[in-house]
């Protein structure tokens, strides 16, 4: 009888305990839409969606060192910062961060340019990618099967594997090297 009292209070320690992503960074990851009003609410889903993507965070593509030379030793939290500074980079070119931009004629949507069809592939409401957040966490899942299939954030002899299926800038080695220069020099990646 006198281990009734440990094993209940282990009991109820355990029955406390909970399971969650990868740790929130002590501030949030420095990220090209940092001017625009709705930047935390961005950065915020984007780092939620990938708390929910552990596959692409525990992957390390193997062109990573061009943009995030820490990214092979980091922790989860550092990877996920790296991802949303990288997204955030992308939609420059993708949109000019603006959510609710439309190209060619209403085939691609929102922040990153995600066509519907591209959406319901991959389990999104393509009715909500007009909205920031959810455009975010929409390229999110597509960054998790992809990177991961491929190996590379761009992958292929014609660069046209990884990120680039998708976003169609990314091809441009001129883009590349920017987004390369903005992600490599911020915290999470040094």
């Amino acid at each position: 009888m006198p281990f009734r009292l440990p094993a209940l209070l282990l009991a109820l320690l355990a029955a406390c305990a909970t399971t969650a992503g990868p740790p929130e960074p002590a501030s949030a990851p420095a990220t090209r839409w940092d001017h625009r009003p709705e930047a935390a609410a961005w950065t915020a889903a984007t780092m939620q969606a990938l708390a929910a993507a552990p596959g692409l965070l525990a992957h390390v593509p193997a062109d990573v060192g061009e943009y995030c030379p820490a990214y092979p030793g980091a922790a989860p939290a550092q990877r996920a910062a790296f991802w949303t500074g990288y997204l955030s980079a992308l939609a420059k070119y993708e949109s000019r961060w603006n959510p609710a931009a439309s190209g060619a004629g209403g085939r691609y949507r929102g922040l990153m340019q995600i066509a519907p069809a591209t959406a319901h592939a991959f389990g999104c409401d393509a009715g909500a990618l007009y909205e920031g957040a959810e455009n975010l966490a929409c390229a999110v899942r597509i960054l998790a099967v992809e990177v991961p299939a491929r190996g590379a954030i761009v992958a292929g002899p014609t660069d046209m594997g990884g990120v680039t299926s998708h976003w169609p800038p990314a091809r441009k080695p001129d883009n590349r090297a920017e987004i390369a220069t903005f992600t490599a020099a911020q915290d999470y990646c040094r």
